[in-house]
Formats: C-alpha cells, sequence, structure tokens
C-alpha cells in the first residue's frame, strides 16, 4: 500500500506538469507533493500503536496537505486510496469511515472538476468502490481480531490443560508413593510393633521364644531399611542416580542450563564428599 501511494502520488505530479507546465501554482504543487511525501515516509516513526496521539496528529496532517493538493490539482484525487486504509487502520471504525466518506466526497468533486461536466459514473463509481472496500477491509479486520481470540483461546486451554496434567501427575505420583509407603514400611513397621509387644509379653516366661521375636523383628527391620533406601533411590534425580556424585549432577545441570546468550559453568574446588548411602 506504501508502494501505490508513491506511484499515485508520482504519476499525479507528473501529469499536473504535463498538462500544465509554468503555471503559477506550480511551485506549490511540487512543494505540497514533496511534503506530503515526507509526511507519509514519517508514519511508521510516530508511533506503533494505531491509536497513538502521535499518530493520529500525522494522519491529519497528511489529510490535510492532501486536501490542499486536491483543491489546487483536483488530478492528485486518487491517492485517497492508500489514505483510505491508513485511516481505516488508524482510526476507531465510526471515525474511519467517516473520514473515508470525506476522502471519497473530494474525489467525486475533483472528478467532476476534472471531466468538466456531469458524469453519473463519477458521481457513484467512486462510493461505491469506498464502501467496498471500507467493507471488505473491517470484515478482515474482524476476522483478524477473532483468529487472534482463538489463538488465544487455544494458548490458555493448552496452558490449563498442561496444568491439568501436571496435577493429575503429581496426585498419581503421590497415590502411587503412599501405596508404595503402606505395602512396604508400613506393613514392616506394623510387624516389627507386634514382634517387639510378643516379645515383651514372654521376655520373663520365654526368653528363647523372645529372643526369636526379636531376630524376626530385626529382620524385618533390615528388609524395611532396604526398601526405604530403594524407595529414596527411585526419588532421587536421575543424575544422581547414576552414581555419578554431586558434582557430576551439577556439571549435566550446568550444561542443559547453557543456551543461547547463557552460557553456565560449574567449578569445583577440592573433593567433593562422598553422598550417603542411601
Amino acid at each position: 500500500m506504501h508502494t501505490a501511494f508513491f506511484l499515485l502520488l508520482g504519476s499525479s505530479l507528473a501529469r499536473f506538469l504535463m498538462r500544465h507546465p509554468g503555471e503559477p501554482r506550480t511551485p506549490w504543487i511540487i512543494a505540497l507533493s514533496v511534503s506530503l511525501a515526507l509526511l507519509y515516509v514519517l508514519g511508521p516513526t510516530v508511533g506503533a500503536r494505531p491509536t497513538a496521539p502521535r499518530r493520529l496528529i500525522w494522519l491529519s496532517l497528511v489529510v490535510a496537505v492532501w486536501v490542499v493538493i486536491v483543491i489546487l490539482a483536483p488530478s492528485f484525487a486518487w491517492c485517497a486510496v492508500p489514505l483510505f486504509y491508513t485511516g481505516l487502520r488508524t482510526l476507531p471504525p465510526r471515525a474511519a469511515l467517516f473520514l473515508v466518506a470525506v476522502l471519497t466526497a473530494f474525489v467525486v468533486v475533483a472528478q467532476l472538476k476534472l471531466a468538466g461536466s456531469f458524469d453519473p459514473i463519477l458521481l457513484f463509481a467512486p462510493p461505491a468502490w469506498a464502501a467496498v472496500a471500507a467493507a471488505v477491509f473491517l470484515y478482515m479486520q474482524r476476522q483478524a481480531a477473532r483468529q487472534r481470540e482463538l489463538i488465544d483461546d487455544l494458548i490458555r486451554t493448552r496452558r490449563e490443560l498442561a496444568a491439568t496434567e501436571r496435577r493429575e501427575g503429581t496426585l498419581a505420583e503421590r497415590q502411587r508413593l503412599s501405596m508404595e509407603i503402606h505395602d512396604t514400611l508400613a506393613q514392616g513397621l506394623s510387624s516389627q510393633q507386634m514382634l517387639l509387644q510378643a516379645a515383651d509379653r514372654v521376655w520373663d516366661a520365654d526368653p528363647a521364644k523372645a529372643r526369636t521375636h526379636v531376630r524376626t523383628a530385626e529382620s524385618i527391620t533390615e528388609h524395611g531399611l532396604a526398601e526405604a533406601r530403594r524407595f529414596v533411590h527411585d526419588l532421587a534425580p536421575a543424575d544422581l542416580a547414576d552414581g555419578g556424585g554431586v558434582a557430576q549432577a551439577l556439571r549435566a545441570l550446568a550444561e542443559r542450563e547453557s543456551g543461547a546468550g547463557l552460557t553456565v559453568r560449574f567449578h569445583a574446588e577440592g573433593a567433593p564428599p562422598p553422598l550417603p548411602d542411601r
């Protein structure tokens, strides 16, 4: 659209210079054309947001200069086409439609002035074209907004789904851990309690049987300790579970966290202490 604006502006200026050479208004037309081109070039630098105050001021200046040129040289009227879309992108819908109507009116008047006589085509064609162009643009704008909303909803839904999956995974892991503890450690502790209570009851009457209960409880304790170590080992991070030690685990973590623009280094002083037996 920017290229179209400059092509229309250059063509209009060339047409004016070819058909009206040496007229007193020629310097004004050239100066206004250059000013309009410079103002249009400044558009992308006056604010990224369409509703930024500086951008609204810029659009007002562009339209004002264009109106003056059209009054002096009606052949510049078709430069309004890119201004239609600029106004539709910059202004709220109602204000944009009002601007399109004003620009269209200037185009109609300018074309009738150039024709020198009344022509129904020149009266009705520009408004019809402007109405269709505005309707298509607003429809595409609404579709783009709806698409952005759908994308936002999709991203939000995916985040909620991921959070739900994490919660379900956490609950499932908690349930697994509770069942593991109940089936191993809790059962072993319960058996130890019963054996020690039985040993206490027969300690004086039958010391041999009491010692048997104690040895059985000791065996269950060893088995429970082995189960507890296995349980803790299964819960340990993979880097520690491999048996490489804390230094190797931290070094692997630093390598994983390093990436574009970020370098993580691990440095250990002295010999790291061995990990306790799990």
